[in-house]
């Protein structure tokens, strides 16, 4: 049944034939994956932490059949349209009260690259053309198009091939891996001799993602904008797999009530049902930045945005704050213990993200099948056994997916 697939279609970080065959899914509903042959299993990576509501979720469905029946598209350059503008005004008013412009893109690593244009043509525009260089800390992920690419970790990042031929960008340490203070004295330094050629600082704020599931101190955000302010350097944040809930605030940035000069958003904004990202910044980026030389095609694509919309609407109407909550304390009581198995290095867990981080390499396909065997889907990578399940999993659920988990685990021993 998948024979076509193997021999011909590229998957996420895969080659053709694929070694490892992907599993066909015949529908999707709440949580819920149907495997082809009938197989039902809970999906505890929501679609790489997009599908904060499920799959199929009848509020979501009915905004995109209501938007179908006006227009599907229409080109952005010299026309708008309401989804759009509804869209812009909800995000300027969650997000922080300095971000008043948006920028609206059709993926997270484009909302990187224009986060990047923004920030040189802002310094450009301020006769400071050499400041032209990005700076963020080690271990972090930001996409996969070549500027995302150059500030993701050039060591242990999944884009080392490229090396060589990336922008070579400035990286100083992380708070995930050393002491905070050890940390900002490295940014202190690298500025000190650097911040005339460095337009921004990047960072995902208080998790790092699929650079290694890093989860640090939010006190250093605050240490950090304040050195890149003295040292007038532009502060970015990528929210991208943080924002809309998932570490249990609405953008992890209010762990510390940051605000950055620009904010990128992306995966949860439409629930996981379309692709759409944005890139929101402030007046004064804005008013020197003048004429931004971006413009996607399916940019503000009408139904993705008429999407996003209820998708917030839907999340922000509802007691999220507690459905994390509970999700987070699930995974204390029953992955917590797993760091005493010898063969686990590390369990890092923050709002609905749990991560089991393990001493050796996993074996991919055969992790994968024992997970689908216990009722579960869920993508590991390198040492990492993760899950960032749908905010609407049930107690039910959750106990299926952790103990899958956990079953897993003790195959290790």
């Amino acid at each position: 049944m998948h024979t076509f697939d193997q021999q011909h279609i590229w998957h996420p970080y895969a080659k053709v034939p694929n070694s490892v065959p992907p599993h066909l899914v015949e529908s999707a509903d709440g949580v819920y994956l149907t495997l082809a042959g009938g197989k039902r299993v809970i999906d505890g990576m929501s679609s790489w932490w997009a599908t904060i509501h499920g799959y199929n979720h009848p509020v979501l469905n009915q905004a995109v059949n209501k938007q179908l029946t006006k227009m599907s598209h229409v080109m952005f350059g010299g026309l708008t349209h309401q989804p759009a503008i509804d869209l812009a005004k909800t995000l300027i008013e969650i997000t922080p009260d300095n971000l008043t412009k948006v920028f609206f893109t059709d993926s997270g690593s484009i909302a990187v690259e224009v986060a990047f244009k923004m920030s040189i043509q802002y310094w450009h525009n301020k006769h400071q053309p050499n400041k032209q260089k990005f700076i963020t800390i080690r271990g972090g992920y930001h996409g996969d198009s070549f500027g995302a690419m150059s500030v993701c970790d050039p060591d242990n990042g999944m884009h080392h091939l490229f090396n060589d031929i990336l922008t070579q960008q400035y990286f100083v340490k992380s708070p995930s891996m050393v002491a905070m203070d050890e940390a900002l004295a490295d940014l202190e330094q690298t500025l000190i001799k650097n911040a005339h050629s460095i337009a921004a600082m990047i960072l995902e704020p208080v998790v790092q993602s699929a650079g290694g599931m890093r989860i640090y101190n939010p006190q250093y955000l605050i240490k950090a904008k304040a050195l890149c302010k003295q040292h007038k350097v532009l502060f970015i944040l990528d929210e991208i797999a943080t924002g809309f809930g998932r570490t249990g605030e609405l953008f992890a940035l209010e762990y510390v009530d940051i605000e950055p000069d620009i904010l990128c958003l992306g995966k949860a904004l439409t629930g996981g049902y379309m692709t759409l990202a944005a890139t929101l910044t402030s007046d004064k980026v804005a008013t020197s930045v003048a004429t931004l030389m971006h413009g996607p095609t399916f940019m503000a694509n009408p139904l993705a945005c008429a999407v996003a919309n209820a998708s917030i609407e839907l999340l922000l109407n509802q007691p999220w704050q507690d459905n994390i909550a509970r999700i987070e304390k699930h995974f204390y009581t029953h992955l917590s213990p797993l760091s005493q198995n010898e063969k686990v290095d590390n369990v890092r867990i923050l709002g609905a993200i749990g991560v089991i981080e393990m001493a050796d390499e996993i074996d991919i396909q055969k992790v994968q099948n024992q997970l689908i065997e216990n009722g579960v889907w869920l993508r590991p990578y390198g040492k990492l056994l993760y899950t960032m399940p749908a905010f609407i999993i049930t107690d039910e659920e959750l106990l299926t997916l952790t103990k899958a988990i956990k079953t897993v685990v003790k195959c290790w021993e």
